[in-house]
């Protein structure tokens, strides 16, 4: 598990508190997540309206796209986290907010990313999610995620020295909820990738990029 899991509940929130700038360092450079950015960037309109679900310190992901002239809004359940990322990202909005009762804006974002944030809740939740943040996708948008995919209902496992349950989806059923709800999935991969830090073992992630028709 990597990057930025969304925690369920407070004490769950309560560990990405204590985690903090660690995250950052331990997760850089993911060749995935940048590609997938990239490839948001040479897709949108410029001030296109951008969702970073999960958004932890604000990088990469908040930072690239503000970089690249985007109006982006960021969401992470993790008060420090949501701190961290206004003090380095000041050119994109923050708010401490859960993606399972989030309420979009009228008309949506013309992209959503997600990178990670769906692994710390149960199995059904993920699947709701999913769809959440797929809706919020307006006509003609974008849509990036990356997760650790697998038919997994909580599993516990220590991650960055704290206990925490996970789960997640096979990759057709990650693909099939997205389809359901109206995207139409241009490319996904799988690649390993290892954490930085002593200890850490390669995880496989995958990586999906997505559209809503306009």
């Amino acid at each position: 598990m990597s990057e930025n899991p969304q925690p369920q509940g407070g004490s769950a929130a309560a560990v990405f508190d204590e985690v903090g700038a660690r995250y950052e360092e331990a997760f850089a450079d993911v060749p995935g997540q940048l590609a997938a950015l990239a490839w948001l960037t040479g897709r949108l309109a410029p001030a296109a309206r951008v969702l970073d679900v999960g958004s932890g310190t604000g990088r990469p992901a908040a930072e690239t796209l503000a970089r690249a002239g985007f109006a982006v809004t960021g969401i992470d359940v993790s008060a420090e986290m949501v701190r961290i990322a206004r003090e380095q990202v000041p050119a994109a909005r923050f708010e401490q907010a859960d993606v399972r009762t989030y309420r979009a804006p009228d008309g949506g974002f013309d992209a959503v990313c997600a990178f990670f944030p769906l692994l710390v809740m149960d199995q059904p939740e993920v699947a709701e999610s999913l769809a959440r943040m797929a809706s919020w996708v307006a006509p003609g948008g974008s849509f990036a995620m990356a997760t650790v995919p697998g038919d997994i209902r909580g599993l516990d496992i220590v991650w960055m020295g704290h206990q925490v349950t996970v789960s997640s989806l096979a990759t057709d059923d990650q693909l099939r909820v997205l389809e359901q709800a109206g995207l139409e999935v241009a490319h996904h991969h799988s690649a390993l990738y290892r954490p930085h830090g002593p200890g850490a073992q390669p995880e496989e992630h995958l990586y999906v990029h997505a559209h809503r028709p306009a």
